[in-house]
């Protein structure tokens, strides 16, 4: 989250190195080549080098795959919601991959794999908290596997905060439906799926210096 709101606090069109201004010779001109024209200049930074490498992000922005990968994210887990509730709910398990794999309809009042049931207000407001976050960031996005990944967890988020206001026992309280259970392991669903994948694919993009902007940066 701090790298997010890092990027949220950088300008949209960063100065140049040497302060953004350029100052005039005694003629008037520019600083720099006599006779130079200024036209030649364009597209360059002060510092000589290209707006790219200077730090301005290329290309357009991202927010449409963007909207798009968290649609289909929203959309998979709702319908699936609704066809566990309508087939598997007071049902017996299905089993997928023998007791390795199975579908089982779980209400869980807490966060992601069934964590933290005594806290499911704290769990929607982090959740409205995460949406507004990636919707502030939206308009700095320039970066596709950065549109790929907040989509995952837009999705992934909106998909639960839907259970928390809509489903019993009431809004804010709701609890989540999950239903896949593997061995040894929580029972969740696939908003979680899509949060979790999200998560990870942030990282990476971390780790490789790749901000949301589409510029890469050296700690």
């Amino acid at each position: 989250m701090a790298e997010a709101e890092r990027i949220i606090g950088t300008p949209d069109t960063p100065d140049a190195a040497g302060g953004g201004k350029e100052r005039p010779d005694a003629e008037g001109t520019p600083a720099g080549e006599p006779g130079t024209d200024p036209a030649a200049g364009a597209g360059t930074s002060g510092t000589g080098e290209p707006e790219a490498t200077a730090g301005r992000p290329r290309g357009r922005r991202r927010i449409g795959v963007l909207f798009a990968v968290a649609a289909f994210a929203y959309a998979l887990d709702l319908i699936s919601k609704l066809i566990v509730v309508a087939e598997l709910e007071h049902h017996p398990p299905i089993e997928i991959i023998g007791d390795w794999l199975k579908f089982e309809a779980i209400r869980n009042a807490g966060a992601a794999f069934g964590f933290g049931e005594a806290f499911t207000v704290i769990f929607t407001m982090i959740a409205a908290a995460v949406i507004v976050v990636i919707a502030r960031l939206a308009r700095k996005l320039y970066s596709l596997p950065w549109a790929i990944a907040l989509g995952l967890l837009l999705g992934g988020a909106l998909g639960n905060l839907t259970d928390r206001i809509f489903r019993a026992p009431g809004v804010f309280e709701g609890a989540v439906v999950d239903f896949i259970a593997p061995k040894h392991f929580a029972v969740f669903n696939l908003a979680d799926s899509a949060i979790v994948c999200g998560g990870i694919l942030i990282v990476l993009l971390s780790f490789r210096g790749l901000d949301p902007d589409g510029t890469v940066h050296k700690d």
